[in-house]
This record gives C-alpha cells, structure tokens and sequence, in this order.
C-alpha cells in the first residue's frame, strides 16, 4: 500500500512538471550498519512524537519561520535542506523564500510522514520542492549542493549524531551551513543543551558561527561551519556530557567569526 502510493505521488508530481519530486531510493535495508565505526552518542535519545512541533497558526503568530530564515540569512536562489521536516511548516515558508530559482529539500526518516508531505507539496503545487525519505543516521543528501541545512525540533531525536553530521558534511556547498533549532533542556526531555551541542558538532570539524536565543521557536538558533578536513569515524570522540547533562544559562548571544 505504501510503496503504491508513493509510485502515484511520483506520477503525479512528474506530470506536474518534473520539478517537485519524491524521491524512494533510501530503504531500511541500504542503511549502513549501526554505529559502524563512529562512537555512540553519550546521551538519552528523545523518541519521535509527532510530525508536529506546534500548530502552524501559532508559530506563524510569533514569525517563527521568518525569524528563524532571516537569522539563518536564508535568501533567493538558495538551495535548501528541511531535515525532518514532518509535515512541512518548514518546507513550505522555506519554498517561498527561495523563490522560483532557488530549491527545497525536504527529508524525513518516517515514509507516512514523507507521504503525508509529497501529498502537500503536490496540492500546493511547490514545483521548487522535492521531497526524500532518509536514514536515523545519514540524510542522504546530494554532495555539494546546500547554503542551508536546517534542522528545527529534531536534533534530540538522532540517535547516532556524529555519524549523522559526518555523513551530513559533504552537502553542504562552499561557505554552507548547519542550523540548529531546540530547545535548552536535556535530550529526553526533547531539547538539547547548547554546550552539548557544540560539543558533538566540534568533534565531527564544524565549528559555531553563532547562538541566539529564540524565544519564538522555543529556545534558541544555532548555526554551524564545518572547517578543515572531515575527521576519519574512529578520531571522534564522544562528548561525555550524557545523562548528567544540565539546561545551560544561554548568552544573550554568542558569535565566533572564522
């Protein structure tokens, strides 16, 4: 049933001009082995609760995409990655932003919620849209192809982060960057504590451009380089901030220029 319904979306979306797409090449059983390599993360993985952070209304009501794309310097004819996008509050603010010469990737790991998604970039005819089905511990995205990667209310839900983000690496193109989105809290309570965070980003080569709070989004923005030479798996080391780690006190705002 599924695999019928994502072979209609993909007719239809090819009909409507071959611009907004559905991508079905990432299955279960391509997925690199667990951990193959990398260290496990030290910390409690937050389970995925819904597709849904909040409604739309409400964070549209506080510009919650809007404060978060204008920090993140998210123009036209950028190319774009929504990872874990869910049901597309993202995509959709991300797909007007970037106009008709700019490109949205939207990703999730869960194929209703990539279905549900390719059924709403159909509807709203986002013919700069594609839509793909990654992996827990590797997006698979295009190399070399992304200004911006953003990853809103998820971060806490990726169980093998330094393979994530290692494997996240070559897409981003030259001068790209990884934003971050979450809440400061420990991980089982579906947040991320920003020094946790920069730690795990710092032991796979990126480095902080800049942390803000954003009270509009539920916590603050995070966004990420990475600089030098992607580390080889068996050189990162775990950050061992794990069960013990507390919600920090933000800085009003923390920048760090190259």
């Amino acid at each position: 049933m599924r695999s019928g319904l994502a072979l209609l979306l993909t007719m239809a979306l090819a009909a409507c001009g071959g611009a907004a797409m559905i991508d079905n090449k990432a299955q279960d059983d391509d997925a690199p082995a667990s951990h193959s390599g990398f260290p496990a993360a030290d910390r409690p993985v937050a389970t995925i609760l819904s597709p849904r952070w909040s409604t739309e209304e409400a964070r549209d009501r506080l510009n919650e995409a809007g404060q978060v794309m204008d920090l993140a310097g998210i123009r036209p004819d950028m190319t774009v990655a929504d990872i874990g996008a869910g049901e597309g509050y993202y995509t959709v603010r991300l797909a007007t932003r970037v106009g008709r010469k700019g490109r949205v990737v939207a990703e999730d790991i869960v194929p209703e919620t990539r279905d549900y998604l390719a059924t709403r970039v159909l509807r709203e005819k986002l013919d700069n849209v594609s839509v793909r089905l990654g992996l827990p511990a590797d997006p698979r995205l295009p190399e070399n192809s992304f200004d911006r990667v953003l990853m809103v209310h998820m971060y806490h839900e990726i169980e093998s982060p330094y393979e994530f983000l290692w494997r996240l690496r070559p897409a981003l193109a030259p001068g790209g960057q990884a934003v971050v989105v979450d809440a400061n809290r420990p991980t089982q309570d579906h947040g991320t504590p920003p020094e946790l965070l920069k730690c795990e980003f710092a032991a796979v080569g990126y480095s902080l451009v800049s942390i803000k709070p954003m009270p509009s989004a539920g916590g603050y923005i995070a966004i990420f380089e990475a600089r030098g030479d992607r580390p080889e798996p068996s050189a990162i080391r775990a950050c061992k901030s794990g069960k013990t780690a507390k919600p920090a006190v933000l800085p009003r705002e923390e920048s760090k220029e190259p």
